[in-house]
């Protein structure tokens, strides 16, 4: 018999909705919802929550990616890493999109609600302290501001201790070009990767032979591809914050938009980064 199109008015009925799992238990949206508390009575404080709760949701997201990415390359399948990879890279542009909404409020909305946000910064965000760590832009010093939370700050030394993304990369580098791992570069796992000119030219060996290394130049144009999403994301924000409270300090005790912009120079992939000039 031919399957018949599910008719929501009159088959949801039959079905008996009351004792099947709805849409909102999938997604327990009860407790979703619950959970936006502004502290203030001023109207726009419930958007620059949401803004960064969804931020929140969208970074755990990229992490489940990183971390399904990194295991895939570890393993061999590049083909999954791929899709990750440019998962995350859509995901970035999914978290840029949303600064507009933002950039809606204006520096007379933001000055109504500023104070109830207390010590609050998203400096403290460290689902994404931890994306920057899974990437390479590891600094033990960025701890200090989950030390009150045990379990964040053991998650987040874990990771320090661990092969970046990156590392596993140049691993993955070596490993193709010479047929085994033994020259692979120590690299340290709590310090931020600095360019480095064996990698930097074992990269361009790539870029010099498309044809016979593709796999290789796929992965790098897919990680220079991240970074660049990850950048305009970064600039988003700097421009958001400048637009909104210009160059006060920010809650969290930072220099806020200086801080910003000493954060769009650094380089999560210098050696790809650095590479264009050589070729």
């Amino acid at each position: 018999m031919a399957n018949q199109a599910y008719n929501p008015e009159t088959d949801g009925a039959k079905m008996g909705f009351k004792d099947a799992m709805s849409y909102g238990d999938y997604l327990h949206l009860d407790q979703i919802l619950a959970h936006q508390a502004p502290q203030s009575e001023a109207h726009d404080e419930l958007l620059f929550v949401i803004q960064h709760q969804t931020s929140e949701l969208w970074m755990k997201l990229i992490l489940h990616e990183l971390s399904a990415a990194r295991e895939a390359l570890i393993s061999g399948d590049k083909s999954t890493m791929f899709k990750m990879l440019a998962r995350v890279s859509r995901i970035f542009e999914q978290l840029n999109n949303q600064w507009d909404v933002l950039r809606t409020m204006t520096p007379a909305d933001y000055t109504t609600f500023r104070e109830a946000l207390g010590p609050s910064s998203g400096f403290q965000s460290y689902q994404y302290r931890m994306i920057e760590f899974v990437l390479g832009n590891r600094n033990p010093n960025m701890l200090k501001p989950h030390e009150h939370v045990p379990d964040v700050h053991k998650a987040l030394s874990a990771e320090l201790a661990r092969p970046s993304f990156y590392h596993e990369v140049v691993r993955h580098l070596y490993t193709t070009l010479d047929g085994h791992d033994q020259n692979v570069p120590e690299l340290s796992l709590d310090a931020p990767h600095t360019a480095h000119p064996d990698i930097q030219a074992r990269w361009k060996t790539v870029y010099e032979n498309i044809d016979v290394y593709w796999s290789l130049y796929e992965l790098g144009e897919k990680l220079v591809d991240l970074e660049d999403y990850f950048r305009r994301w970064r600039f988003n924000h700097v421009t958001t914050v400048e637009r909104v409270i210009g160059f006060k300090r920010g809650t969290g005790g930072t220099s806020g938009v200086q801080y910003l912009r000493k954060m769009l120079s650094v380089e999560l992939f210098p050696d790809l980064w650095h590479l264009r000039g050589d070729l």
